[in-house]
Order: C-alpha cells, then sequence, then structure tokens
C-alpha cells in the first residue's frame, strides 16, 4: 500500500510577519543596522487585499461595476497570466499573508510594511503594487488606465500621506501617453511621491516622440523615471520556455535590455540630460554585457546613434540600478567587477523585493567583503537618500537601540 503523504495546511496556521522574519531581525541585530541608514528602494504589498476599496476610486462607473464583479485575480479584469512564484505553497507568507491579525488602525498594508521593515532594518521603503504590475499587458487600454488612476490616488490618500517611512514611484499607464502627462500633473506634488515608474513588459518604444512631454516634465520636477522589470509568459520568444525558472531568469533581464537600447542609441540621455532613469528587480549581470556590447557596436557604427556624443557605457555608469535578485556567484571577483563597471558606490540603491520569493535582505550588501563601510552605508541608503533628497527617518526601533546603547555608556 502506498504511503499518502499529507502537507500541513498553511493557509489555516496563525502567521505573523515579525516572527516569519526571526533571523531577518537576528541578522539586523548582529551587524547593528541602529547605525546605517537603510532604504528599500523596491518592495511590494499586495494591493488585491486591498481591491475593494481600491475599485471604488476608479472614476467611470461602468469600469468600477465591473471591477467589482470580477476583482482582480486570474481571470478578472486585466486577465493576468498565471504566476509560480508561491513555489507551490513553500513560500508560506503568499498563502498566509491575508490571515495575519493586525490592529484596526493603522491601515492594515500600513502595519504589515512597518513589521518587515522593522524586522529586517529598513527605515524607509519604496512600495509598489505587485498583482496590477501585469496590467500593462492587459489589451484594453481603458482599463489600465482606470486602475492605475484609482491605485495612484488610493495610494495616495490612505498609505502615504501620513506615513514619513512609506514612499512609492507611482505606476504609469504607458500605453497612453497623455494619461502619463496627467499623473504626473496630478500626483508629482504629493506626500511620500519620489518619482514614477513603468513596467519595463509593453511593446511601446520609449523613444516615440509622443513621450517627449513626459520626460521633459520629470527633468523639470526633478522626478525620476524607473523601468521595473517583470516577465510575461505571453511574449512570443518567452512563449518558448516550459518552466517558470527559464521566463523569469530571461525575462527581468529580456525587456530592460531593449528598452535601456532604444534608450541609448535614441539619443535620450542627450535630449533629457537631467533625467534621472533607474532600472529596478533585473539583477546586474545584464548590464556589463550590455555595456560592452552597445560600446562595440557604437565604435564601429556611431551614425547609428548621432545623438550621442561618449559611448554608450558612459551613459549608462550615471544611470541608477536596484541591487535585487543579485546575482550571487561563486566567483566574487565578477561581482567586485560588475560593481566597479556600474560604479555602484555612487549608482546601486539597495532593494530587497520582498515579499517576493526571491528577496534580499540587507545583509546581502553589508556582507560583501570588497565593500568599504562607507560604501556598504552609500549602496544601503545614501545613494538613494541623495537621488531622492530623503530625510534620514530612522525606524522606531533602531532610536530605541541607540537611546539604550547611549545610556549604557
Amino acid at each position: 500500500m502506498n504511503k499518502i503523504t499529507r502537507l500541513r495546511d498553511v493557509a489555516t496556521e496563525d502567521f505573523n510577519t515579525s516572527v516569519h522574519l526571526k533571523n531577518a531581525e537576528r541578522q539586523a541585530s548582529e551587524r547593528h543596522y541602529e547605525d546605517v541608514f537603510i532604504v528599500d528602494v523596491d518592495s511590494h504589498h499586495y494591493e488585491t487585499d486591498a481591491f475593494s476599496e481600491i475599485a471604488d476610486y476608479i472614476e467611470d462607473p461602468v469600469l468600477r461595476r465591473e471591477a467589482k464583479f470580477q476583482g482582480m485575480s486570474r481571470g478578472g479584469l486585466t486577465s493576468l497570466d498565471g504566476s509560480y512564484q508561491e513555489m507551490t505553497g513553500r513560500v508560506v507568507r503568499y498563502p498566509q499573508r491575508r490571515n495575519e491579525k493586525v490592529p484596526p488602525q493603522p491601515h492594515r498594508d500600513i502595519t504589515l510594511m512597518y513589521r518587515w521593515m522593522d524586522a529586517m532594518g529598513v527605515d524607509v521603503a519604496c512600495m509598489f503594487p505587485t498583482p496590477m504590475l501585469n496590467m500593462v499587458n492587459c489589451p484594453r487600454i481603458e482599463v489600465e488606465v482606470g486602475l492605475a488612476r484609482a491605485y495612484n490616488r488610493w495610494l495616495c490618500d490612505n498609505i502615504l500621506t501620513e506615513e514619513r517611512r512609506l514612499k512609492s514611484m507611482l505606476y504609469l499607464p504607458f500605453n497612453d501617453p497623455d494619461a502619463c502627462v496627467e499623473m504626473v500633473e496630478r500626483y508629482g506634488n504629493r506626500p511620500g511621491v519620489i518619482g514614477f515608474m513603468i513596467v519595463a513588459t509593453h511593446y511601446k518604444s520609449v523613444h516615440d516622440n509622443c513621450y517627449v512631454r513626459l520626460y521633459s516634465m520629470l527633468q523639470e520636477r526633478n522626478l525620476p523615471l524607473a523601468f521595473h522589470a517583470a516577465y510575461t509568459w505571453g511574449d512570443r520568444q518567452l512563449g518558448l520556455t516550459n518552466r517558470f525558472m527559464a521566463v523569469h531568469a530571461l525575462g527581468f533581464t529580456w525587456h530592460n535590455m531593449l528598452h535601456m537600447t532604444n534608450w541609448l542609441v535614441n539619443g535620450m540621455p542627450e535630449r533629457f540630460p537631467k533625467l534621472k532613469v533607474i532600472w529596478i528587480e533585473s539583477g546586474l549581470a545584464w548590464v556589463p554585457f550590455l555595456m560592452q556590447r552597445l560600446d562595440n557596436e557604437f565604435m564601429m557604427r556611431s551614425s547609428d546613434a548621432p545623438l550621442l556624443k561618449r559611448k554608450p557605457s558612459d551613459y549608462m555608469r550615471e544611470m541608477f540600478y536596484t541591487s535585487q535578485p543579485m546575482e550571487m556567484v561563486e566567483n566574487l571577483e565578477a561581482l567586485e567587477v560588475t560593481f566597479k563597471m556600474i560604479n555602484a558606490k555612487s549608482q546601486l540603491l539597495y532593494s530587497s523585493d520582498y515579499p517576493h520569493w526571491d528577496m534580499d535582505l540587507p545583509a546581502t550588501i553589508y556582507d560583501l567583503p570588497f565593500l568599504s563601510m562607507d560604501e556598504k552605508k552609500g549602496i544601503l541608503g545614501g545613494n538613494a537618500q541623495n537621488l531622492f533628497n530623503l530625510d534620514p527617518v530612522y525606524s522606531p526601533a533602531k532610536l530605541r537601540q541607540r537611546e539604550a546603547r547611549l545610556s549604557q555608556r
């Protein structure tokens, strides 16, 4: 008789983020993060848990009714493709997050954000939506625009207004250039808004003249523009893969590589020299590769990029990159060379990508032996502080640790 293996039902068990991240909290204590200002430039919350609230912010009454009826789940309003990030339930925070007990005030998302931030030693976090990042692939542009307007308004009204430790680069519905301009005009000055974000899995050319007004507005307002990588199994080339590992490894780099290449070849750094550009959640290994490929092509065919006054890699070293998922190769020298090539000491921004399965703790940066302490502090928070002009707001836990240390002297 075959033995039946029973899997525990994690969805019915008590869950608490602070307990879940006890090892991260231990890491933070051992490394004395109370002396380091840490900014997480890419973290996520599950806005679908509050989708009934967000749907109330949809301005179009017909779309609002449709959203309330269909929801945002698979087969819902934006017809998302399937996700396998939960690792068949092995990453327990995915199925358990909805059951986590929180006090009635403040908003649930604020409480959950602070729980993981405090455990990991993060002082300030830039938060993004999660399932809604896929709406860039929705064939109904009016749905992307309607949901983007609703989500951005909800986020500003309910999360960012009073919380100095929570920030966001707001979602731009890139399939509608006029709606993007409206978004910057409407929310560019709202508290907690530190820039704007484009999801990279779109099929619009970033150098198209229809976006000139958008880029000009961001440059004038000193608001960075971020390209947040993602994957879509619906891409014709990535559709040839048959495992999530493959589409994840290629997809998160491919789309940002494509947009950066168009950005450079068409001279956007010269057309908008003061616009700060960030490339998010692509890791780092692709950047040296693209630097070498584009420099090599440029030296042979500079007439194809007549607006560029320098080699592509020179412009790339002035762009900003987030660290996650940082490729932890066995050859540490390769990683050190990558850091030198991208000028990481001033251009690299720490990100955790929490709560995703491939998240990176601050120790990923802090423990690198080839970085000085000043360089570690820069990557973990100082670079982001300078880029976004952030006030150094420390977590209450760090402030208590400092007070306790001073009282012992």
